[in-house]
């Protein structure tokens, strides 16, 4: 070969070698590693190895938290939800209060467990978008991802700088070490614990359920997993186009999808969502005896979409095949909740057991199942559909029977009112964002003059929102949109305010701003953008 040729091979050469060896680098910035402090951990972990005393003779209630999984208010019957009948969730609200403005602190499921569990905004904590396993892994895949594949309404995120944490920040991700949760909080008032389902809150060990003040866990750690095998002949499997599902059905029961007890990994043949509710019943009557806290995340009616037959048969009348397999697994969620509430009834607990029940976030509407309507939008939104949920709760002889509250609660507000009523004093060395609810629908001088929250606020990275008395402002900073709505008025969010009252528009911007001051970045960057279109305007949702 002559040499002018071999010159010519080489510097033909050297761009797709520079792709090769800059494409295939692996990523990992510095920027997301991850750090807690060591003083909080400390003081977390002598504070809930105290035992608090008793306060009094007044005997502390068992608490049974029950969690539905992308839920929309629709969905329930009683509230106005007309494609399943929910009874036994109604009776919940039959038996309690049914808040008709309950929010979460997130439209997404992992930040607003967090916020839950701790009663804190999970911003506070860098808590602030989903989780992930898995990110590009080197800037050749990150090309593909972003510019050759077909991913639908999920787009792949656009950084300024190569927003990848490294290997070991990854695992990190979850909730901190810093935070108390729930669970140990009673934990320091003699309560047994357990979790039943979905956790999502973390992989790493300083993160998993029984390590974070739960006696018992039964479940999976990742946001999904397989409800039965998909080879279980009592079980209709119905596949979606959305470009999530597929990952979902490949996931399987593996890795972080796999079913557990305690971190060991077990065979499950039955149906998922009825499974949860039995381990859920053994363990209530085998802790009858003592004051008990029974969390119970299910993962129903998240993807992926599979039904048992009996329930399937219950729907031949709706045509389309997505939504009869989700009714059907609202039904068995359903039926699931009431198998929990009459065992409570049998045992002879029910007068002194506290049950809650509400949803992590709207119902997915990427799905083409789930509608939230007359609410605008659904999970991964500020949309009333993304952050308004079914907010029950029932204390037989404490709290009124067939109560309707009409003012905003939030999901934050549910570790102050269990703290309260189990005589829990909280930590000093921090802030918690919630309060004690029961006042509010038992004190006559608070329920019709004064509202739990002055104000509530949301905050996905660029996609935010504040909500103040009959108003809401959604700021979407990724495609410079706002938004503002007077929701006593105008709750399906039709018609825009913002040119009208640019005053208002402005408080509120600072209002959040304020609040913003409290809080710290995100631990951990976004992998993509749900695109979301409402009419003319394009919104951006961070995960």
């Amino acid at each position: 070969m002559k040499p002018s040729t071999q010159k010519k091979i080489a510097i033909a050469f050297i761009p797709i070698a520079t792709l090769l060896v800059y494409g295939l680098w692996p990523l990992g910035n510095p920027k997301y590693a991850i750090s807690f402090d060591q003083q909080k951990i400390a003081f977390r972990k002598a504070f809930i190895q105290q035992q608090q005393p008793r306060l009094d003779s007044t005997p502390i209630p068992n608490i049974i938290l029950i969690l539905a999984d992308d839920l929309s208010v629709m969905d329930v019957s009683a509230y106005g939800g007309e494609h399943v009948l929910t009874t036994n969730i109604d009776n919940i609200a039959k038996n309690g209060v049914r808040c008709t403005e309950g929010y979460i602190s997130s439209p997404i499921c992992a930040p607003s467990r967090a916020g839950l569990l701790t009663g804190r905004y999970q911003q506070r904590f860098g808590f602030e978008i989903n989780i992930h396993e898995r990110y590009p892994k080197n800037r050749l895949e990150y090309f593909v991802y972003a510019n050759l594949l077909n991913t639908g309404d999920w787009k792949v995120a656009q950084h300024s700088d190569w927003a990848i944490p490294t290997f070991e920040d990854m695992h990190k991700q979850g909730v901190p070490p810093t935070e108390i949760l729930l669970s140990e909080l009673l934990k320091t008032k003699g309560y047994a614990t357990a979790a039943f389902g979905k956790w999502h809150l973390g992989y790493n060990t300083t993160a998993l359920p029984i390590n974070r003040g739960f006696d018992y866990h039964y479940g999976f750690y990742e946001a999904f997993s397989l409800y039965a095998p998909v080879d279980n002949k009592k079980v209709v499997n119905q596949r979606l186009d959305d470009f999530s599902d597929p990952h979902i059905w490949s996931k399987a029961r593996t890795g972080n999808c796999a079913i557990r007890i305690n971190d060991s990994i077990v065979n499950e043949n039955e149906y998922l969502t009825d499974r949860i509710a039995q381990e859920t019943n053994a363990w209530i009557k085998q802790h009858q005896d003592q004051a008990f806290f029974a969390y119970v995340p299910f993962s129903a009616p998240h993807t992926p979409f599979q039904a048992t037959q009996k329930y399937y048969d219950l729907y031949s009348h709706v045509n389309d095949p997505k939504k009869r397999v989700y009714y059907a697994m609202i039904h068995a969620l359903d039926d699931a909740v009431g198998s929990i509430t009459n065992n409570l009834k049998e045992l002879g607990l029910e007068e002194n057991t506290l049950i809650i029940f509400l949803s992590d976030n709207g119902g997915a509407t990427y799905t083409k199942a789930a509608d939230n309507s007359p609410f605008k939008g659904g999970k991964m939104s500020n949309f009333e559909g993304g952050i308004r949920v079914p907010y029950l709760m029932q204390w037989k002889g404490q709290l009124p029977e067939g109560m309707v509250y009409n003012k905003p609660v939030s999901a934050l507000d549910i570790l102050a009112t269990v703290a309260t009523v189990s005589q829990i004093k909280l930590p000093k060395d921090r802030e918690y964002d919630g309060v004690n609810l029961i006042p509010f629908w038992t004190d006559s001088t608070l329920i019709a003059k004064q509202q739990p929250h002055e104000s509530l606020f949301w905050r996905s990275e660029t996609h935010k929102a504040v909500r103040k008395g009959p108003w809401k402002l959604i700021r979407d900073d990724h495609s410079d949109q706002t938004v503002l709505y007077n929701i006593q008025e105008d709750k399906a969010e039709k018609k825009n305010l913002a040119q009208l009252h640019p005053k208002k528009v402005q408080s509120l911007l600072k209002d959040f701003e304020r609040w913003e001051e409290k809080l710290i970045p995100s631990n951990w960057p976004r992998v993509m953008d749900m695109e979301i279109k409402d009419g003319a305007a394009y919104y951006y949702f961070p995960l």
